[in-house]
């Protein structure tokens, strides 16, 4: 499956999960709910992935998780804030850079129309 294709089934999953419960819920929540919708869509979801960050040649866990990581290639990171802010895009640009992926998906569910709470970032090294 193309990277283009998981991220199109991601967001149209998203969608769904939004369209069924609407904002003011916990990211837990959200993050349940879309990793249950991409499994029925038969993707490969991995929720909350540890991601350690190397340091002078060894890795230290450092507490960081990616929230969804779908087919191995996508990094899904979720938030249920009133707005999505620079730090939010830098975390998700540091998980792509940390876990070696290019593309990251960022989803706000705090909004009343998810298409205004989504952003795709690329990692372009």
């Amino acid at each position: 499956m193309e990277i283009n294709e998981i991220s199109g089934q991601v967001v149209d999953a998203a969608l769904k999960v939004h369209s069924h419960l609407g904002p003011g819920l916990l990211e837990s929540a959200y993050e349940a709910c879309l990793a249950y919708e991409l499994q029925r869509r038969r993707l490969r979801v991995v929720r909350q992935l540890l991601l350690p960050i190397e340091y002078e040649g060894i890795k230290v866990d450092a507490g960081y998780r990616i929230d969804l990581l779908v087919e191995e290639r996508v990094v899904v990171e979720l938030k249920a804030v009133d707005a999505i802010h620079p730090i939010h895009r830098a975390q998700l640009l540091s998980y792509l850079r940390l876990s070696k992926k290019r593309v990251g998906l960022l989803l706000n569910f705090n909004v009343l129309h998810l298409r205004d709470g989504i952003e795709r970032l690329i990692n372009d090294p």
